[in-house]
C-alpha cells in the first residue's frame, strides 16, 4: 500500500491549496492509499476548531490524520484547546520520522 504524507504550508483562507489538497487526500484514499496531512507555517490557521472548515470534516470522516507543527501553532498563538477535534499538535521530529519510513511527500 502507497503511504503519502500531503503537506500544506498556505493560509487556507488566502489560497485555494488547503481545499486541493484535501480533494487529493480523498482521491488517494478512494485508491487504496494512506494519507496524512501535515499542516505547517500558515497552514496551521486551518486547524483551529473555529476556522470551520468543511475540509476538515472531511478528513475526519475519511480517517485522514491530521498534524499541525507545533512550533507553527506557538508562532501564531494557536494553543492545543483551540484545535479542531481531528487535528494534533506534533513536532517537525514526526514529518522526519514519516518521511524516513517511506512515505511519499507532497508538499504545498
Amino acid at each position: 500500500m502507497s503511504r503519502y504524507l500531503l503537506i500544506e504550508s498556505r493560509d487556507p483562507f488566502e489560497s485555494n491549496g488547503f481545499a486541493l489538497r484535501c480533494e487529493l487526500a480523498a482521491a488517494l484514499v478512494a485508491d487504496g492509499a494512506e494519507v496524512a496531512v501535515f499542516l505547517v507555517e500558515n497552514g496551521v490557521l486551518a486547524a483551529r476548531r473555529t476556522a470551520d472548515l468543511g475540509e476538515l470534516a472531511q478528513l475526519a470522516r475519511l480517517r485522514v490524520p491530521v498534524l499541525a507543527d507545533e512550533f507553527a501553532l506557538r508562532e501564531r498563538g494557536i494553543t492545543a484547546d483551540e484545535l479542531a477535534t481531528n487535528v494534533k499538535s506534533a513536532s517537525l521530529d514526526a514529518l522526519v520520522t514519516e518521511l524516513g519510513n517511506g512515505a511519499k511527500a507532497l508538499w504545498n
